[in-house]
Parts: C-alpha cells; structure tokens; sequence
C-alpha cells in the first residue's frame, strides 16, 4: 500500500527504546514514502521535535527515563507540537493503558508487533485529519482572524499559524507569561460572565487580545493582534472605557455616518447599534450623539 492520498512526503518520528522495533518500523515506513526520524528516549523525541516538526508521531508507552505517556503529554503541552497527532505503539494491553494514553493526547494505540499494513492504514488516516485541521486553523489566519484556544485557566491548547507566531514572544520556557498573569486570569474570568460584545480587549506591552466566545468543549477563544495605540478604535476604547465593539460604533459616529449606516458598515441590526450607543453616552458621560460626536471627534485629532 503506497500513501497516494498524502499530497507530499511527510515525517513520521518514531520513539522507541528498542532498536529492534525502531529498524523495523522505519524501514517500513521508508519504503511507504514516509520519512522516518528516530529517538530511543522521551527526552531525544522532544528535542527532536522541536526541530523537525514531525507529521506523526509513533510513541512506544514503556521507556526508560520519562515513558510514552509523559513524553505524548509534553508534547501535546506545546502548542507548537500539538497538532501532529500521537499513535501509541506498546505490548500493554490493560484498558487502562489504553484509557491513559487517549487521556493524555494519544489518537490511537496499536498493538505490539504491529501489523504493518494495519499502522500505514491509521497514519496516513490520521495524518490526513491533523491535515485537514490545520487548513482550517490557517484560513482563520487568512480571513484576518487569528485566534488562539485557551482554558479558563490561561493554557494555551490551540492557535492558528500567525497567532502562534505573535503570542510565542511573550511565552517564558513552559509558562505563558502574558496568559498566566494576573491580571490576564481576571480579564478572562470578566470574559466568562459577559457576552463577547461587552468585553473589553485585553492588552500587555504590543500584543492584544480579543475574547470571541467560548466553544462547546469549554475553550476560550480569543482573537489575537498587535496593538496599536494610534489607531482610531484603540484611542476610543482606552480614551472612555469602551468595548471593542462600542468604540467601532463611536468611531463611525464621529464619522458622520447614521444609525442605519453603522449597522451596514458593521453587519449589525439597527436596534443592536442603538443599544451599544446607549452605553457609549453612558461611558462618556453625554446624552446624545451630537456630543458624543465632539467629544470623540477632540479626541481623535488630539495630538
């Protein structure tokens, strides 16, 4: 069986600590059209890693040092190595490894010796899938919405390409350091009780964060960006405590423009816009747009 639904020659690395088995399933891999780069330990494997950025990952459960299970959870704890999926390759046969390795990130276990038909079937299924997940976090990049997946607790699980790249400056070794702040926790527990349009942006040194809403398995998405002080939006919303949303509406407001060509301008409904201009002359402390208008307008144009 030659791997004709893969677009390109992908990398497989495979971990094990028996050369045995490592010769065996690299070979087979190699001549399946599959490039194999080995590690005899976890540590070697998450080295490797790092550098290579694997497709697949074949992960043996039983090894000396750090096992396959803390090597799978170490992987899947670095966003940057999370996407390529984990299969398990071990004699274990108990439920509860099998429980274990799924638990910590594994997408599949296969039986030792492993048939090796059987493991080309399920790499190139699951390399396929991870493919396809992939594509779906870049077009999030490509519309101009680059997002990243937290818990409530600040860990980052998932982000696309280009937020990934903005968010790994500010990340200390292990710790996300803008995440795991203080002050970051609090905005993302605010976030949990409000609706994402009453939310304000979360801002530390240039980077931005934007809570977009929570998905059903619990993650927190945020939309993620480079703050930029001057531009119109920002100096509302910072100027009079504004949401994103409302300092948008002021800002067309300033602009001249009607109720109903905010709504078109934005994709919003009339009444929603009339309801965000009620908290904006709540915030500024004015009570109709004209003075909304000046006020935002002074702003605008201060230097």
């Amino acid at each position: 069986m030659l791997l004709d639904e893969l677009p390109e020659r992908r990398i497989a690395l495979v971990v094990d600590d028996s050369p045995e088995t490592l010769s065996m399933v690299s070979s087979a891999l190699e001549e399946h059209g599959i490039s194999a780069v080995v590690a005899a330990n976890g540590r070697a494997a998450l080295d490797l890693a790092r550098r290579i950025r694997p497709d697949v990952v074949l992960l043996d459960a039983v090894m000396p040092g750090i096992d396959g299970f803390e090597t799978c959870a170490l992987l899947k704890a670095d966003a940057s190595l999370a996407y390529a999926p984990v299969i398990f390759m071990t004699g274990l046969t108990d439920s509860e490894h099998i429980v274990r390795g799924l638990q910590v990130g594994g997408v599949d276990y296969i039986m030792k010796p492993a048939v090796i038909d059987e493991l080309i079937a399920r790499i190139t299924t699951h390399i396929l899938n991870a493919k396809a997940v992939q594509s779906a976090r870049q077009a999030l990049d490509t519309s101009g919405r680059s997002v990243i997946a937290v818990t409530p607790s600040g860990t980052l699980l998932w982000g696309s390409p280009k937020a990934l790249r903005l968010i790994e400056p500010h990340e200390v070794g292990d710790t996300n350091c803008v995440l795991s702040s203080p002050a970051c926790l609090d905005w993302l527990a605010q976030c949990a009780r409000l609706p994402a349009s009453q939310t304000k942006r979360y801002s530390q040194n240039d980077l931005e964060l934007e809570y977009i809403g929570t998905s059903a398995l619990g993650e927190v998405l945020l939309k993620t960006g480079l703050r930029d002080a001057s531009a119109p939006y920002s100096r509302l919303e910072t100027g009079f405590g504004l949401t994103p949303r409302e300092a948008e509406v002021l800002y067309w407001l300033s602009m001249g423009k009607t109720n109903r060509d905010i709504a078109q301008i934005l994709g919003l409904s009339s009444r929603t816009i009339n309801k965000h201009l009620e908290q904006v002359f709540q915030k500024m402390g004015v009570d109709n747009r004209t003075s909304a208008a000046v006020v935002a307008d002074r702003t605008l144009n201060q230097l």
